[in-house]
């Protein structure tokens, strides 16, 4: 009975300490977590900076820069990005605190890379977080310009596609506009948009020009949202639904 209660203490301390670690494991799997969703808003294929990358992975809530590796991502191994995260974990029913733990990972942004791929673990290198300047304001996509400048065709008539072009060429858009004209049935389509960043609605204008119509409007949200079409000369040309 005596050797029994000298063990007792020397067992919760061995099992406190398992405990301990389990739970320094988990709060460091959460943080690897965190990483992890880090490179999947920061996947992609759109050629990037290394200053994009960066920026974009500062925004990201939970996410600190630490580091930033490569030129672009589409120039050798792309770029790598140092990251440190947090996690947190139970200690255990012993114990109702919280292990939390800071980690870092590197997160590998390259058109090579694959989607959810984990994360590298890191020594957390020394110095505080990067910080990034703003980025540049896109330019205002010119609505009541171009609504002014497209083409008038009565019914009837016949749209010239080249009227359309010229009649854009005197509009001295700015050249981060991206420009799409496209003929098709006796009608012309028009495609003002800039670049966006993957993650929010893209900013684009649509125009339409047929006999005895001429149109321009910006499509719903739900429709410039990535991976949607709205932002195409495609749906100038024949229009979606408000609600697609």
């Amino acid at each position: 009975m005596r050797r029994l209660l000298l063990l007792a203490p020397l067992l919760l301390f061995t099992v406190g300490c398992g405990a301990v670690q389990s739970s320094q494991s988990e709060a460091t799997d959460a943080a690897r977590e965190v990483a992890r969703k880090a490179g999947e808003r920061l996947y992609g294929q759109r050629p990037r900076t290394a200053e994009e990358v960066g920026r974009s992975a500062s925004e990201i809530d939970g996410v600190e820069v630490l580091r930033v590796m490569g030129t672009s991502t589409h120039d050798g191994d792309g770029v790598d990005v140092v990251v440190r995260t947090s996690g947190s974990a139970s200690k255990g029913w012993l114990d109702p605190d919280e292990v939390v733990v800071r980690r870092c990972f590197s997160v590998r942004v390259s058109p090579k890379s694959e989607w959810g791929e984990e994360p590298r673990d890191m020594d957390c290198p020394g110095g505080s977080g990067l910080t990034f300047a703003p980025a540049p304001e896109p330019p205002r996509l010119p609505y009541e310009e171009l609504r002014a400048k497209l083409p008038r065709v009565p019914e009837g008539g016949r749209v010239a596609e080249a009227e359309v072009r010229s009649r854009l060429a005197g509009l001295d858009l700015d050249r981060a506009i991206h420009v799409e004209v496209k003929a098709d049935g006796g009608r012309v389509g028009v495609l003002l948009s800039v670049q966006g960043n993957g993650f929010d609605p893209q900013d684009c204008l649509l125009g339409h020009v047929g006999p005895g119509t001429t149109e321009v409007w910006v499509p719903p949200r739900i429709q410039r949202m990535p991976g949607e079409s709205g932002c195409t000369v495609a749906n100038a040309l024949e229009p979606k639904p408000a609600g697609h």
